[in-house]
């Protein structure tokens, strides 16, 4: 057994590719010893912006022996008529490796077939190891690759070294120029090196001692974090972390050392949301706030080194971050001398998409649209929800959000705040753009969801109006995340609307003059099939099992909220014993009808004659029909959902008897038209809670 180590020299990466390459790497070479019969205790990975590691703890020195049957060509060639080997023998031998004493005959469904056994494995691992090494580096992947120089090769970025031991000995392999050794390289300023390693062993304590380097992101992340707190804490504050930036900052460093910033306390008269935003994206700096959730008047920032003069570094950082809130607080000034109105005119200038007109023509259409859904949902914000969606969009003309673009919709609440809007349009401008993604919180009010819901679906009507549906891993205008994001605010508001009718409403709000290339029923059809398939990804991605979903989805999805009943209900149903028979049952009854009814070019109503009943197995199947009607009623108006599947249970027996006693395909045609009514009202009700085909395995 010995320790194992690659490390991979690399030109500083961007740090959106940093985290996911150690688990990459690590996966490739999990899988790559695997195939390679070589065992191993461990396999650890870590990545910086200059270095990718990989660290086997015991890796076998040997590959594991295995004993495997191998098969050759059918025994009907592989001998002639005197029983002598032919070539085919002769050549499967010689391509096994062995004698032919060792081939032997393996029977099969398909005839006799020659076989040997022989055994593979056993080489020494210092041999396999460095094709080993160029393949996985091979197999990683990045968003982006580039060759440098005369290279036949793709990377992130140019390949500066390679360091390679099992134990202390040097795989030699060589890839991109470069060949493999023992030495490493440290911190660009801090410990620079070239550094010797004596054996994989001595790797971690030669990169933290001499290369002055944190391998590990997790621990590069929690040294930010904790000397950030302790130095927030010593101004009576607390860091505003943001896990992405905290995330970032810690792959774009090698050796962070955290220090504190300052900035003018003049500048606090900017919203909280302005100076986050200066800090976060352009500084990768960490605001600081006090306990009241107001920001103090400093700044965390992380550098990559452990300066001489502090307080030089400091003023630099301080001087590009004054340099942005200067801009933040005239554009801020500027625009609060500015009416909403002038904005609003504006957006006649701005194109919102193509032939669907201007950002002007969105608002308008936003306006109406707010207001009849805020109608379905609470008449009493009718009149906010319209005014509010008039101007959800003017602050994309607003200099802040024309600097801050990630400010939109925020700044647009705030605005809208200090020029006299109620504080319920505010909010609901201002959280308009929610949720961002799978992940991203909901709107916190119903003002907001009721405007971030009118802004999707309008969008996803104009686009599909455009056919411009989403295909594969194309979906250039986010249309998923916008269907998601109304599929969670429906749900999570527990909103009593129907999604489809809101779609069309949004249609019917754009201009007759819009060119469509679809058609208002085309348009709304593949809308439906659209969320059908959102909410089929939403709820199996949440943990129900396929077929149930599928199940609960065919019998509609228009009340999403009662989609999320039925669905509850139904996966309890199928964790219930006997449910695969009553599965079946029910399916008959609807494969009797389909192809009876439908198929056959015969009308049934549901409507069967009670006098017409002959069997008592019908009559009873009837009876118990008639007397769940009204309760099965009430259940449904309550959306009682579990309830209403334990009336199925009650139904099945009687289901059960009809089947084993009566003859539904009767050659008297009145009495088959009866009884195949009878089960069109059993089926009819059956279809309102699911579609029990999908819920066969």
């Amino acid at each position: 057994m010995a320790d194992f180590i690659l490390e991979i020299g690399i030109e500083e990466m961007p740090a959106r590719f940093v985290p996911r390459l150690g688990e990459d790497i690590k996966i490739i070479f999990n899988d790559l010893l695997n195939e390679q019969l070589i065992d191993f205790a461990k396999i650890s990975a870590f990545a910086t912006p200059r270095r990718l590691s990989v660290f086997v703890t015991d890796i076998a020195l040997d590959q594991r022996k295995v004993e495997e049957e191998v098969s050759g060509p059918p025994a009907r060639i592989a001998y002639d008529a005197d029983g002598k080997p032919t070539k085919a023998c002769e050549g499967f031998a010689k391509s096994q490796g062995i004698t032919l004493e060792d081939i032997y005959i393996i029977k099969t469904d398909k005839g006799d077939y020659l076989g040997a056994k022989k055994t593979v494995g056993g080489s020494a691992t210092v041999s396999i190891l460095p094709e080993i090494c160029v393949t996985a580096i091979k197999k990683l992947s990045f968003p982006k690759k580039m060759k440098w120089g005369s290279l036949d090769f793709a990377f992130a970025r140019p390949l500066r070294w390679l360091l390679c031991l099992c134990g202390d000995q040097v795989i030699d392999f060589e890839l991109a120029g470069l060949t493999a050794g023992r030495q490493t390289h440290g911190h660009r300023v801090m410990g620079a090196g070239p550094w010797n390693v004596t054996s994989a062993s001595d790797y971690f304590n030669i990169i933290e001692q001499n290369c002055s380097v944190i391998i590990s992101p997790e621990v590069r992340g929690e040294f930010v974090r904790s000397e950030g707190n302790k130095l927030a804490s010593e101004l009576s504050g607390t860091v505003v972390w943001k896990e992405s930036l905290l995330e970032e900052v810690s792959n774009l460093v090698e050796l962070p050392m955290p220090i504190i910033g300052n900035f003018d306390k003049s500048f606090l008269e900017l919203p909280k949301e302005v100076l986050l935003t200066s800090m976060e994206s352009h500084q990768k700096c960490f605001g600081i706030e006090k306990s009241d959730g107001s920001l103090l008047p400093h700044f965390l920032c992380t550098l990559n080194l452990i300066p001489k003069d502090i307080d030089l570094v400091r003023k630099g950082w301080e001087k590009v971050l004054k340099a942005r809130l200067e801009d933040a607080r005239f554009f801020w000034a500027k625009d609060l001398g500015t009416e909403l109105s002038f904005w609003l005119e504006k957006l006649e200038h701005v194109v919102f998409l193509g032939p669907l007109g201007t950002m002007g023509d969105k608002s308008r259409r936003m306006e109406n649209l707010a207001a009849l859904i805020a109608g379905k949902v609470d008449p009493d914000l009718q009149t906010e929800m319209a005014r509010a969606g008039r101007l959800a969009k003017a602050d994309l003309v607003s200099e802040m959000v024309n600097e801050f673009d990630k400010l939109q919709g925020l700044m647009g609440g705030i605005y809208a705040l200090k020029k006299g809007e109620e504080e319920v349009v505010c909010k609901a401008i201002s959280e308009q753009y929610l949720p961002a993604g799978p992940e991203s919180p909901i709107p916190s009010t119903i003002g907001g969801a009721i405007i971030s819901i009118t802004d999707k679906a309008d969008t996803l009507v104009g686009c599909f109006g455009l056919n411009k549906i989403p295909t594969g891993a194309n979906d250039a205008y986010a249309l998923r995340r916008a269907a998601l994001g109304i599929i969670r605010m429906i749900l999570e508001f527990k909103l009593s609307v129907d999604i489809l009718e809101i779609f069309d409403m949004a249609y019917d709000g754009y201009s007759k003059d819009i060119k469509w290339k679809l058609d208002k029923a085309e348009i709304l059809e593949k809308l439906g099939e659209f969320v059908s398939s959102r909410l089929r990804a939403y709820f199996t991605g949440t943990g129900y099992e396929t077929r149930v979903v599928d199940a609960a989805l065919g019998a509609g999805f228009r009340d999403v909220n009662a989609l999320k009943a039925r669905v509850e209900a139904l996966s309890e149903f199928a964790k219930k014993d006997g449910f695969e028979q009553s599965v079946l049952t029910f399916k008959r009854a609807s494969n009797i009808i389909r192809k009876q009814g439908s198929e056959a070019g015969i009308i049934l109503t549901g409507g069967y004659e009670v006098e017409k009943l002959i069997e008592p197995q019908e009559k009873a199947l009837a009876a118990k029909l008639d007397d769940t009607a009204a309760r099965f009623e009430e259940l449904w108006g309550n959306d009682d959902f579990t309830k209403l599947i334990g009336i199925l249970d009650e139904l099945r027996p009687f289901v059960d008897d009809f089947f084993d006693n009566v003859m539904v395909i009767s050659d008297d045609e009145s009495l088959k038209i009866n009884r195949l009514n009878l089960l069109k009202a059993l089926v009819d009700r059956l279809s309102r809670l699911a579609d029990f085909s999908a819920l066969q395995v």
